[in-house]
């Protein structure tokens, strides 16, 4: 009787299931927590996970403890973010603007080379806080799996607001400017 398989055959099937299983399980894991849209969109807002981070200049720490009773842009960013070069400016006329009503940008730079993220503030001029997150725990707090992503924070310190991917003025004028005017 004639086999069917060769060892080496098994052993290359087998070897080919695992791969198509650990990739499966990578996929999974690099999936976004949808679940904070879910509960926006039942009404719910859910309080965002604090964070003692350093400053990107180094000098000192932030913590999103410090923006209570205040109206928060979190912006998850890097250097390396084409989108996130894109909506920079976006955000940092959004700060000139909502700074004077209780509101801030609030940068969380990810993953990134220092120097790298200090020459993109320096290019376009940006005048909000920044944050770095150097091993991506925040970021995995917020169930961030992409760059850019913005929360945004009402002033009792819930999440309000999501968008993962780069910010426009209409998503800004829907979710910022009501809580403003509510704060």
């Amino acid at each position: 009787m004639r086999r069917l398989l060769s060892p080496v055959a098994i052993a290359v099937l087998c070897a080919g299931a695992a791969l198509v299983a650990l990739l499966a399980y990578g996929l999974a894991q690099n999936e976004a927590d949808r679940g904070i849209e879910e509960r926006l969109a039942a009404g719910e807002r859910e309080e965002a996970p604090g964070f003692e981070l350093p400053a990107l200049d180094g000098d000192g720490v932030g913590r999103l403890a410090d923006y209570r009773g205040q109206v928060v842009v979190l912006n998850f960013w890097a250097s390396w973010c084409e989108p996130c070069r894109a909506e920079s400016p976006l955000l940092d006329r959004w700060q000139r603007r909502i700074e004077q009503g209780g509101g801030t940008v609030l940068g969380i730079d990810a993953l990134d080379v220092t120097g790298d993220a200090e020459d993109f503030i320096r290019e376009y001029g940006l005048s909000y806080p920044m944050l770095k997150d150097r091993e991506g725990e925040t970021m995995a707090d917020y169930g961030v799996v992409q760059l850019p992503e913005t929360f945004v924070i009402d002033p009792r310190g819930r999440i309000a607001a999501v968008r993962r991917g780069p910010v426009d003025r209409a998503f800004m004028e829907t979710h910022v400017t009501p809580l403003l005017e509510g704060a």
